[in-house]
């Protein structure tokens, strides 16, 4: 049994980098999540990143675990350096800007169809929070 002080998604709420995480902590925070992004219609991601790569390597490992088409790169960077990457499941996009000062993590934010279904943001997740493909844990 891990001593993380998080036990829910919401307890990520208050944090500005991603916290590591027990294999088994992981597993309850990802169970609790696919059972909450069933409300939503369609995602929004924000990858707070020491790379572009990285950040690239995490959106997939995300669109993966979900079965969602990969979204394509529209605006990409080639400086080293931090990056914060937004991706947009709606309008299939993904944008990646150089960003100082951030922590690390995945936010997912979920959204409905219209105004009366509210926007919930989950995270930061650890970069590395979605398994490989094949990955038991992808369940």
């Amino acid at each position: 049994m891990g001593d993380s002080p998080i036990s829910s998604l919401s307890d990520l709420a208050r944090l500005r980098g991603a916290p590591a995480l027990s294999e088994d902590a992981s597993a309850r925070l990802r169970s609790e999540l696919r059972e909450a992004m069933t409300n939503a219609s369609w995602f929004t991601v924000g990858v707070m990143a020491p790379s572009a790569k990285q950040a690239l390597a995490a959106l997939r490992a995300l669109e993966t675990s979900q079965g969602w088409d990969p979204m394509a790169v529209v605006d990409g960077t080639d400086e080293d350096g931090p990056v914060f990457l937004k991706a947009n499941q709606q309008g299939g996009s993904v944008r990646i800007r150089i960003e100082h000062g951030l922590g690390q993590g995945i936010l997912i934010t979920g959204h409905g169809e219209d105004e009366s279904q509210p926007s919930t943001t989950w995270g930061p997740l650890p970069l590395d929070f979605f398994p490989a493909a094949g990955s038991e844990a992808q369940r």
